[in-house]
């Protein structure tokens, strides 16, 4: 995992005044190629990491060799701790090196970097597919560290931002998506946090629930969008060789039945609504036919006469 490299790169540079990206990839099991992306990960992530080019040059920690942490300034501290320490995939070793870690930190910075380390949560299902840029992702993690309120411009698809006041609790990584889970007005939200357009403090401390837990919250809130993401079921079938296009529409929520002799296959797809499913599966054209319920086909019925409106007149002879 890419945490435990991570913790194991810093402390084997905190032993040694300098050392090259190979020296680093012998000690971890990883390519040279490997080994220079880490050390670039920490730098970027404010750990005082600097390399040296030419002979004799590597990589250093500013001030030189150093067996604990306690040489490193309170952002450098919660930089790690973001990049490595809310990783839920990170192995026990890991989460036990970075115990142990917090435990050396002097007091005043104790306390920021266990919230970092609290600071996160990371789910494997997918939701999108896709990967977004999260250009304020940086003011976001601050937010939840230094448990500060934020006005957020929020834009969702196809609408115009509008900004909310949030008290950040945690982020959230599904499947490379971060997601921002906040106290607001109504209640615990996410947002995801490629669709923040803006990040404003207001000079207010955050407000934390009492008990509040993020993986446990996490894990309430992703069930309610999965919920919502299934809510409908469509029955259909399928013509031969259209599995991998039904999978790459629909992912999981995909299910198969029988085959028929004609080798048409039944299938089942869960979403949001019937019509949902319905435009998704429309670009399969006679490929799939939907048998209920009613709503499915008459969104498909829709769709087929606005494209027979659209473009039957300019079809070729």
């Amino acid at each position: 995992m890419r945490a435990d490299r991570l913790v194991a790169a810093l402390l084997y540079l905190q032993t040694r005044q300098r050392v090259t990206a190979a020296e680093l990839a012998a000690e971890l099991g990883v390519s040279e190629r490997t080994a220079r992306r880490d050390l670039e990960a920490l730098a970027s992530a404010g750990i005082p990491v600097f390399s040296q080019a030419g002979q004799g040059g590597g990589w250093s920690l500013v001030g030189g060799a150093r067996t604990d942490l306690t040489g490193l300034t309170a952002p450098e501290i919660r930089g790690l701790f973001l990049l490595a320490g809310p990783d839920s995939d990170a192995s026990p070793q890991t989460r036990t090196a970075l115990r142990k870690l917090v435990r050396a930190l002097p007091p005043p910075l104790r306390e920021g970097a266990e919230a970092a380390a609290r600071a996160g949560v990371s789910d494997g299902a997918d939701w999108t597919g896709t990967e977004t840029e999260e250009a304020l992702l940086a003011p976001v993690q601050r937010a939840v560290v230094e448990a500060r309120e934020v006005r957020i411009g929020y834009a969702r698809p196809g609408r115009e931002p509008r900004e909310r006041t949030v008290s950040p609790l945690g982020i959230a990584a599904k499947s490379g998506v971060r997601y921002l889970v906040a106290d607001t007005e109504h209640g615990l939200r996410t947002f995801r946090i490629g669709r923040v357009t803006s990040v404003t403090e207001t000079g207010a401390p955050a407000v934390r629930p009492e008990g509040f837990h993020l993986p446990t919250a996490w894990r309430a809130l992703a069930a309610r969008m999965e919920d919502r993401m299934v809510a409908a079921t469509v029955r259909g079938r399928a013509a031969p060789g259209t599995e991998a296009v039904l999978e790459g529409l629909l992912g999981g929520r995909i299910r198969y039945g029988e085959r028929a002799p004609d080798g048409w296959t039944a299938i089942e797809a869960d979403g949001p609504s019937p019509e949902v499913i319905a435009a998704r599966l429309a670009g399969l054209g006679a490929r799939v036919e939907l048998l209920d319920p009613p709503e499915a086909r008459a969104a498909l019925a829709r769709v087929g006469a606005e494209l027979t409106a659209l473009y039957g007149e300019t079809a070729g002879p």
